[in-house]
């Protein structure tokens, strides 16, 4: 397991907002697909800090200070957004408009 940052220690969460209605709308074969392409996404934005947990498609990001988590926040927007998501389905920048990542820090 990786170390935790020490000392004052800001989080980073994430979710997909609409997430149900996407699968509905996708179907769960193709959700599949775009959650795991989002998972790689942001795990890469994130690379500077210590993925605590994800459920479903949510993150838990632990990082060493806010400059950190807020570089991998919109590290990990712009990714999305500026991913080539499928033409033909409903989650391309119009997507990322309307399923945005909702993205909170949270400083201890």
């Amino acid at each position: 397991m990786a170390i935790l940052p020490q000392g004052t220690v800001t989080f980073l969460f994430t979710d997909i907002e609409g997430s149900t209605r996407l699968v509905q709308e996708l179907g769960p074969g193709l959700y599949g697909e775009v959650l795991e392409t989002h998972h790689a996404l942001l795990r890469d934005a994130f690379r500077a800090g210590i993925e605590a947990g994800t459920e479903g498609d949510s993150f838990f990001v632990a990082l060493a200070s806010a400059t950190e988590a807020v570089a991998a926040a919109v590290g990990g927007q712009r990714a999305l957004a500026g991913h080539g998501w499928p033409h033909d389905r409903p989650i391309g920048s119009a997507w990322a408009r309307t399923h945005a990542v909702s993205l909170a820090l949270a400083a201890l």
